[in-house]
């Protein structure tokens, strides 16, 4: 997969790195940690620079997650309940949840979707419930292009540190990007296994 991105990269550019963080943010073909370091690595080996880096990287970012914010928007929170009482075990939540998850995006979906641009995995779900809770589009783009920016700042500030080794980056990103996943995994299977609906 890295010596996919890196042809991509190659191939497209700056469009190239915008089309793997939009399609990292709906389908993960390959972790953001890795597109943007090798982007780093690039503007390291003197074929990019680092600010139009960012750019296209946080345009990327955003694109994908706008998609999964309008899918929310469109279905709404209240489409949710006939699929949320029949698959409750599965979902790990139910309706009270779903009610409690709205109210709180209400209030404080801006900081909630701030925060989990720099969590694996939420970054990109985060925005279906922010769609559902109908938080209004500029508040969403403005918090999840901040957030991005700064992530994105860190991961290409990492590739340019290791310059032209991106092999590193790849061999230490990969695996952990996997073990966090295989974590998420083994704490789902917990919390249906012990998850109890609200009387």
């Amino acid at each position: 997969m890295t010596d996919f991105t890196i042809s991509l990269i190659a191939w497209g550019g700056y469009v190239g790195i915008f089309l793997l963080m939009a399609l990292e943010n709906i389908f993960p073909p390959v972790p953001s940690e890795v597109i943007m370091g090798l982007g780093g690595i690039a503007v390291a080996q003197g074929r990019m620079d680092m600010m139009p880096l960012i750019l296209w990287g946080t345009a990327g970012t955003t694109a994908g997650n706008v998609f999964w914010y309008e899918l929310g928007r469109h279905f709404g929170y209240l489409g949710l309940r006939p699929t949320v009482e029949r698959y409750s075990r599965w979902l790990t939540a139910d309706w009270h949840d779903v009610e409690r998850l709205h109210d709180f995006f209400g209030r404080h979906g801006q900081w909630v979707v701030f925060g989990f641009r720099f969590m694996p995995t939420f970054r990109t779900i985060v925005s279906l419930p922010a769609g559902m809770a109908r938080m209004p589009r500029v508040r969403f783009l403005i918090w999840t292009a901040a957030g991005a920016a700064i992530w994105n700042c860190i991961l290409g500030g990492a590739g340019y540190y290791l310059g032209t080794n991106f092999r590193e980056l790849d061999r230490f990103v990969g695996p952990a990007a996997v073990g966090i996943m295989v974590v998420i995994f083994l704490l789902y299977l917990w919390r249906v296994a012990s998850w109890k609906p609200h009387r």
